[in-house]
């Protein structure tokens, strides 16, 4: 598992680094393809995943944006490499290779979804908090970044890579014990409290569902998105 994070983190860190002169947001965000990364890597190496999202995305930055938002962006990328692989097993989908079956695209859109709020949330309210860019500006455009290109391109690279790695012992599952595996608490509830703190986190952050005044101060925005945050962090505790 160590040198399967070692081995995402490079991945991610190459693919991120040339794109990185095409900003989105200059000093926060960049066109990213190499989001596809931390989703794939999820559903094939579990918790690897997150830590190699972490860090590669870490290394990436010194080739543009590091700063004090790269520690957002450690947690931020952490939690996009790390819900997919939690919420996949929730909702039971089983071989992560592409089906063309309902099931498989509802687990799959769903768990990258989540994945992407939960990566927007955290570094929207980190360098809101920090007085680096607004909030309503940095959370849904990690968002759409995430979810659109993760959403693209994930589902053919699965197709290609799953069954190599599959066939060569190298998923999750094959390498932990059940013992070292994480168990879920309480699914169902850890489920919803994830959903709806990421949702509502999103809400409170655009002041008109917190009823904060326009032009307010980026600690009240901060301060304002912060339980909800916590919401959906304990969810992802309880899965």
């Amino acid at each position: 598992m160590v040198v399967l994070t070692a081995v995402v983190a490079a991945v991610y860190a190459v693919i991120l680094i040339p794109f990185k002169p095409i900003p989105i947001l200059p000093g926060v965000t960049e066109l990213r393809p190499a989001n596809a990364v931390p989703v794939l890597a999820s559903l094939l190496f579990g918790p690897a995943a997150a830590w190699g999202a972490a860090f590669g995305n870490t290394i990436g930055d010194f080739f543009g944006t590091l700063g004090p938002g790269t520690l957002f962006g450690f947690v931020g990328n952490f939690l996009f490499g790390y819900v997919p692989y939690r919420v996949w097993a929730i909702l039971g989908a089983g071989d992560p290779r592409p089906r063309a079956d309902a099931r498989w695209w509802t687990a799959f859109l769903v768990a990258v979804f989540l994945a992407s709020l939960a990566c927007g949330l955290f570094i929207g309210w980190g360098v809101e908090l920090l007085g680096l860019a607004p909030f309503r500006v940095v959370a849904p455009l990690i968002l759409l970044n995430n979810f659109l290109m993760a959403g693209i391109l994930a589902p053919p690279l699965l197709r290609w890579i799953a069954p190599r790695v599959t066939r060569w012992g190298l998923t999750y599952g094959e390498i932990l014990p059940a013992t070292e595996r994480a168990a879920a608490r309480a699914p169902r509830l850890g489920l919803a409290l994830l959903a709806a703190g990421l949702v509502l986190g999103y809400a409170a952050g655009f002041s008109g569902f917190t009823l904060l005044p326009a032009g307010a101060a980026a600690w009240e925005v901060s301060a304002a998105v912060s339980p909800f945050l916590l919401v959906s962090l304990a969810g992802l505790f309880l899965i």
